[in-house]
């Protein structure tokens, strides 16, 4: 019998794995060692969790040919904009480049130039290409791999904006005054062509030793400009870290691996477009916004207690906002209080809307209407909300395969988002179960967060100084927001369950 010796840490890991702008909210990637037992029941367990969801990476055939002729000529945009140095900056080993950047000053402000892959490029409403995107919805992440929402000849080739390569773009202008305010922004089809791919890592470099090029230097001063804003304006935006596993033999941990500056700087250029797109759209009264209401008070009262499940202050008198804003993802705690904080964004989805502004527009989280269009390659939903901004722009009708699609959008949406939450949480409960199999019997201090709503003695609770939240049952009702000892009843990474029980004298 292979003796796994699978363990649980916390710590910071080194940035080595893919982050950026996923549609997804929980990360799960794999370092270290490709083979050996443990590396083997992780990509077995993986491998039933897609079929259990019915997921594959693999295209029909059909798909596949489409894709390829499609790749082979693209429909190129007359507008020649290759004389601007774009740059990409992604993770490590990214080749399914959605986004390039180009930032100039323009006296006291700036110009920031945004090129976003054009799927319309390649892809025909109805063609075969177009009917599996649909049937996927977004690209899914976990483990060592994805599932990707369109073939790699398109995202990870043809369609994507590598370095060197002339490539069709939806090229965003964005013009901000000296604060970091947009005051102006159009979008049109151009030609364009990356100078430089980046790592996060290289950027975060550059921009530390003063080596930086200009694009570098002015996205960090628009990265911190708009990020003030997003205080002032008592926006939520989660800096969640990536969760990795890494593999040394037989030895399993698992880490936290927080954000690099440059990284949430990057991520305000994304918001700055989608909030530019969604503004273009309300005033055009047509469009594709992605909605969030308010926090249940319910769930800000379960993260008070996951914040003193993991000794972390929060007053009682401070806004979750500004808690947020004040953790710092390099500590472990405060990471898994940053993943905990998630559930904050629960209830989120896509309204479409042709003739009339919705009635709840906005996103509650960004306090703001807001689009999803910087992620085409990796997220059904940005195709179609560009192409209206595009449309718009122009002073041209919104095309018609665009309008027949956007009442269906956002029930697809939210079954891929489904899809994506059910492969990510499986992920995890097999990386979770597998790393405590060797700990069942043992004990640990921790709180109980929440109850389940039909049976009290059943709920979660936030181990302490593990930073794991895990499933725990009782002989009576389980006593909400207390410390409380546990014992790991149950690990089976077969299975994927982990149950704890609260000790008797606890109860």
């Amino acid at each position: 019998m292979v003796d796994l010796r699978w363990s649980l840490e916390v710590r910071r890991a080194s940035p080595s794995s893919r982050l950026g702008a996923m549609p997804s909210n929980r990360v799960v990637h794999i370092t270290g060692a490709e083979d050996g037992a443990v590396a083997a029941l992780l990509r077995e367990g993986i491998g039933r969790i897609r079929a259990e969801l019915d997921v594959t990476p693999d295209f029909p055939p059909e798909t596949e040919v489409a894709a390829a002729a499609a790749a082979a000529r693209p429909r190129m945009p007359e507008l020649d904009r290759t004389e601007l140095a774009f740059v990409t900056i992604d993770p490590e080993g990214a080749m399914d480049l959605d986004q390039a950047l180009h930032i100039e000053r323009d006296g006291t402000g700036y110009v920031v130039h945004y090129a976003i892959a054009d799927l319309a490029a390649f892809i025909t409403a109805g063609d075969p290409v177009d009917l599996e995107s649909h049937r996927r919805g977004e690209t899914l992440y976990g483990g060592d791999s994805k599932v990707p929402l369109h073939p790699k000849v398109i995202s990870e080739n043809a369609g994507s904006l590598l370095a060197g390569e002339v490539r069709p773009a939806l090229l965003w202008t964005i013009v901000l005054d000296e604060t970091g305010e947009g005051t102006d922004i159009t979008v049109a089809r151009a030609r364009v062509r990356s100078t430089a791919k980046l790592t996060y890592e290289q950027a975060q470099r550059a921009i530390d030793d003063a080596s930086a090029s200009e694009v570098l230097v002015l996205l960090k001063e628009i990265g911190e400009l708009r990020l003030a804003r997003d205080a002032a304006r008592g926006g939520v935006s989660l800096p969640l870290p990536e969760q990795e596993i890494d593999i040394q033999g037989d030895h399993w941990t698992l880490e936290f691996r927080s954000l690099l500056p440059v990284e949430l700087w990057n991520a305000q250029i994304s918001l700055l477009t989608g909030f530019g797109a969604a503004s273009l759209m309300v005033y055009g009264r047509v469009g594709l916004l992605r909605t969030l209401p308010p926090p249940d008070p319910r769930d800000v009262q379960r993260l008070h207690r996951t914040a003193r499940a993991l000794h972390i202050e929060w007053p009682a008198e401070q806004l979750y906002p500004d808690f947020i804003r004040s953790l710092d993802a390099t500590d472990p705690a405060h990471a898994a209080m940053i993943v905990a904080s998630a559930r904050l964004l629960r209830g989120s989805g896509y309204v479409a809307f042709d003739g009339e502004v919705p009635a709840e527009p906005m996103h509650a989280a960004l306090v703001s209407e807001y689009a999803h269009v910087t992620a085409p390659l990796r997220r059904l939903a940005d195709r179609y909300a560009a192409e209206v901004c595009v449309a718009l722009c122009s002073g041209e009708p919104v095309p018609d395969w665009v309008l027949a699609a956007l009442p269906a959008l956002p029930k697809e949406m939210q079954q891929s988002g489904q899809r994506a939450k059910s492969y990510e949480r499986a992920v995890f409960d097999l990386v979770e179960a597998g790393l405590l199999t060797a700990r069942v019997g043992e004990d640990f201090p921790g709180v109980v967060v929440s109850l389940d709503r039909k049976d009290p003695s059943r709920g979660t609770v936030m181990l302490t100084g593990v930073g794991v939240e895990a499933r725990v049952v009782g002989d009576g009702e389980l006593p909400l927001g207390t410390d409380v000892l546990v014992r790991l009843e149950k690990a089976d990474a077969a299975t994927r369950t982990v149950e704890f029980r609260l000790l008797p004298d606890e109860a």
